[in-house]
């Protein structure tokens, strides 16, 4: 269809002009054959309309605004206010914004201009055949930009949720790590720390070594049961509430596994959130492990304090009583672990005492989304820590 366009616009141009002026009698002096030229070359750059809207609009009125100039008024040819109607809303459509004010300004004097040089012309006529059609190309230029602007917001929102989708997989996928690294390091940890005691036991301390596989297969069915309520909560399962009770758990664990540790409970510990108590537990665990991996033999010490506001976990450890075994970890665990107490809005330090020793810090909200802390506030929890997770 596009290619039948501009004949038939050319073609049209033709008819209106041409045969109402061959019907009245086509005239026959040089100025009025040269005011039906003009007004046909005015007609026919309609043909570019689509890909020149603009240039149409100021050529074609030129075009049409010179028969005014050269011929009476009586020679004038009333067919062509037919293509001032279709010359008007290119007008309109060519410009926007404050431009398209400057255009129908223009359009104004323009119409002020020809009623002035044509003088028998009504002004009814003049108005009826340009401002309507102005006002027509103005909204069709509205409607256009509209269904713009709303197409680009559509792919903006499109990008925007693609986006968040990308990063809702990303943080899952850091979650699901995260879980994986304190699950599966803690018992890996405690059998290959047990394995090490239980190679020394064999052949001289029956008893001692037996007590070294049951704590072995503690660790490793533990290990099992965490997973499978890892697994479980990704698939939707409802699983039990976690609560602060797991944190008294894995501290009575370690000590059967030989780790010398003590736990203290301090305040209130009812109605904890239990995101609250979950990353608690955590802190715990890795605390926990991170002494069984670089600590051998140093006392390790529990202290678990708050109120429905604020919950403190603290655990110190002693410097190393012996060599530390061959159990290098992710270097990650600090730094996971403090990126979600962070993202709880809670804080974590890490770091050396002055006797040798390790300290881990975490103050965690009661109630989950209670407060966070700004990254440039006082006391935020700079990676102070060269131990590895």
């Amino acid at each position: 269809m596009r290619r039948l366009e501009r004949p038939a616009i050319a073609l049209l141009v033709l008819v209106v002009i041409t045969v109402p002026t061959a019907y009245g009698g086509w005239p026959r002096t040089l100025a009025a054959n040269a005011v039906v030229l003009l007004v046909l070359a005015s007609g026919l750059t309609l043909v570019w309309w689509r890909s020149h809207p603009r240039t149409v609009a100021l050529l074609g009125g030129l075009l049409w605004f010179l028969p005014a100039l050269v011929a009476p008024s009586s020679e004038f040819p009333d067919a062509a206010f037919a293509i001032i109607a279709l010359l008007t809303p290119l007008a309109a459509i060519g410009w926007s914004g404050w431009a398209a004010r400057v255009v129908g300004a223009g359009l104004a004097a323009y119409l002020v201009a020809l009623w002035l040089l044509v003088g028998d012309v009504s002004e009814v006529a003049l108005v009826m055949f340009s401002v309507p059609s102005f006002l027509a190309g103005t909204i069709l230029r509205l409607r256009r930009e509209a269904a713009d602007e709303l197409a680009r917001r559509g792919r903006e929102l499109e990008e925007e949720r693609e986006l968040f989708a990308e990063l809702a997989v990303r943080h899952e996928r850091s979650r699901i790590a995260a879980e994986l690294h304190d699950i599966v390091g803690h018992a890996i940890s405690v059998m290959v720390i047990q394995a090490a005691a239980g190679q020394r036991l064999v052949g001289h301390d029956p008893a001692g070594t037996e007590q070294v596989f049951a704590a072995i297969a503690e660790s490793a069915r533990q290990g099992q049961a965490d997973l499978r309520r890892l697994v479980e909560l990704l698939g939707g399962t409802e699983v039990e509430t976690p609560d602060l009770s797991l944190i008294g758990e894995v501290v009575t664990r370690a000590a059967r596994g030989g780790l010398e540790v003590t736990c203290r409970f301090e305040g209130d510990r009812e109605g904890l959130a239990a995101p609250t108590a979950h990353i608690a537990f955590r802190v715990v665990q890795e605390s926990l492990t991170n002494a069984l991996r670089y600590a051998p033999g140093a006392a390790v010490r529990v202290l678990v304090s708050g109120s429905r506001r604020i919950l403190t976990v603290t655990v110190e450890n002693d410097r190393a009583l012996g060599e530390p075994p061959r159990l290098a970890g992710t270097g990650h665990g600090l730094v996971g672990l403090r990126e979600r107490v962070q993202e709880l809005g809670g804080q974590l330090v890490a770091g050396p005492l002055a006797d040798g020793g390790w300290r881990v810090a975490a103050t965690l909200p009661g109630e989950v989304g209670v407060s966070r802390p700004r990254p440039d506030g006082p006391g935020f929890a700079r990676r102070a820590s060269r131990r590895p997770g």
